[in-house]
């Protein structure tokens, strides 16, 4: 891997790191953080496969409460370097999901680290704040969360030091009940993903849009490009059906469409 590969990578995951808190341009989710270590290191392809199975693994994974979800941006990162330097291409992202799963649970023990150095500075603002100083209290939020990046960032250049051949070792050396396993076990998890995307979206008027999708998948024909006109022009239509529909209802504005949430949304 090249130097400037190596400073992207790392430049990537600080940004994961502090999307990981900010969730504003959602760089720690696995198909945006795999999509672009894969797109710096030339292999867009299995950064692509892996983010998107790491995704849907990912969808199930949240905050309840004092409970914090398991690490999805040092999971990302990290399988997405170890099969960047396995070498294994498409065909290694099993055994990178395989290390993921146990990296996301070891990000817990990082994101503990750094919260808990930030009570004090949250303590060092609040004084701040007392006395006026916004310059001081701006400052500490960036040097917060950049503590938050560097999370990140630190063990994406550790992986990076090891060499290629000690990881590509390391993952051939893994035996075929753990990677099938995990493999096997992430597909469970990703049934409960595609699960929850069904319930969003489980309407009267999207059943069959969702429906014609799975006819059109099994066309082999067509590529992914041709799926995404297609979807998109089934968005277009259904919003200017719902357009339609809703201005025969006396003007109010509501369609009744059976989702109480949409109903609410279209009446403010």
């Amino acid at each position: 891997m090249s130097v400037i590969s190596m400073i992207l990578v790392v430049l990537v995951a600080f940004l994961a790191g502090m999307e990981g808190i900010l969730d504003e341009f959602q760089f720690h989710q696995p198909l945006v953080a795999c999509t672009l270590i894969g797109l710096v290191t030339g292999n867009l392809t299995a950064g692509i496969i892996l983010g998107g199975s790491l995704q849907m693994i990912a969808l199930g994974w949240a905050n309840i409460g004092a409970a914090v979800a398991p690490d999805a941006a040092l999971a990302s990162i990290a399988s997405a370097i170890i099969l960047v330097l396995g070498g294994q291409g498409v065909k290694g992202v099993s055994s990178a999901i395989a290390v993921a799963v146990p990296l996301a649970v070891a990000g817990l023990f990082l994101t503990m680290i750094a919260r808990t150095l930030a009570v004090p500075i949250v303590h060092i603002m609040d004084g701040a704040a007392e006395e006026g100083n916004f310059r001081k209290v701006e400052l500490w939020h960036i040097i917060a969360i950049c503590m938050q990046g560097l999370r990140i960032a630190i063990p994406a250049a550790a992986l990076l030091v090891i060499p290629a051949d000690t990881v590509r070792g390391f993952l051939e050396s893994m035996p075929a009940w753990l990677t099938d396993g995990m493999a096997i076990g992430g597909g469970m998890v990703v049934a409960v993903g595609y699960a929850m995307v069904i319930n969003m979206m489980a309407t009267r008027e999207v059943w069959p849009f969702f429906a014609i999708g799975f006819a059109l998948a099994a066309i082999s024909q067509l590529t992914l490009i041709a799926l995404g006109v297609i979807a998109v022009a089934f968005a277009l239509i259904y919003l200017n059906l719902s357009k339609s529909g809703g201005g025969s209802n006396g003007g109010g504005g509501s369609s009744n469409t059976g989702d109480p949430l949409g109903d609410i949304l279209n009446d403010y």
